[in-house]
Formats: structure tokens, sequence, C-alpha cells
């Protein structure tokens, strides 16, 4: 049975860092591009970053260009998300995705919608 499980929220005041993790179970996630996506209350589901099977690719929403970093260790079957100078509006739950591709896919974009496989979701709360 595939599943994603998300580990490394919680709270961090401003100007804080955290490490999201993505760790995947009953598939290997050589062959999947991964995504992390948030959603604050009231608000609809959004892409953060994406990174295609091999890592060779990554996009980035534009609100945490320079600050967030994704990167995947398929050794260890999981995807991480650096999150640097966080700020209040970056509160949210935090979800990982996969959806299988091409080895060599580019990722030009990261929306929810085009994404099979979800976990259930680490909440990041940014506050002082």
């Amino acid at each position: 049975q595939l599943q994603l499980v998300e580990s490394g929220g919680g709270l961090v005041q401003p100007g804080g860092s955290l490490r999201l993790s993505c760790t995947a179970s009953g598939f290997t996630l050589d062959y999947y591009t991964i995504g992390w996506f948030r959603q604050a209350p009231g608000k609809e589901r959004e892409g953060v970053s994406c990174i295609s099977g091999r890592g060779h690719s990554t996009n980035y929403a534009d609100s945490v260009k320079g600050r967030f970093t994704i990167s995947r260790d398929n050794a260890k079957n999981t995807v991480y998300l650096q999150m640097n100078s966080l700020k209040p509006e970056d509160t949210a739950i935090y979800y990982c995705a996969a959806r299988k591709d091409p080895v060599l896919l580019l990722v030009r974009r990261c929306v929810p919608h085009e994404y099979d496989y979800w976990g259930q979701g680490t909440q990041v709360t940014v506050s002082a």
C-alpha cells in the first residue's frame, strides 16, 4: 500500500527555520515527482515546491523562492523541505504528494490537482 508520511512541523518564531520530511512506504520514490503543498485556514491548497524523480528539476512558488529548499534522498525514500526565514504567512498545514512521471521529466509547475497520492499533513505555525 502506497503511503506518504510528513513530519517536522511545529511552532516557530518569525525568522526561524524548520525542516519537513516526507517519507514513502509501499513504493520507491525514484519514479515519482514529489510536491509540497500547503493550505491555510479559509484558503485553497497551493503548491509550495516540487521536485522531479531524480532531483534534477525543481519548481518553487514565488512566495518561498530564496527561503525554502526542496531536496530528496531516494536511498532513504524521503523528500525534504528546508524552510528558512519563516514568516507568519507561512502558517498552514503542509502536505506532500506524489505522482508517477517519466524519469527525465522537467517540473514546470506545482499544482495540487496533478498529484495522485497524499500524506496526512503536518501543521506549521509561525508566530511570536
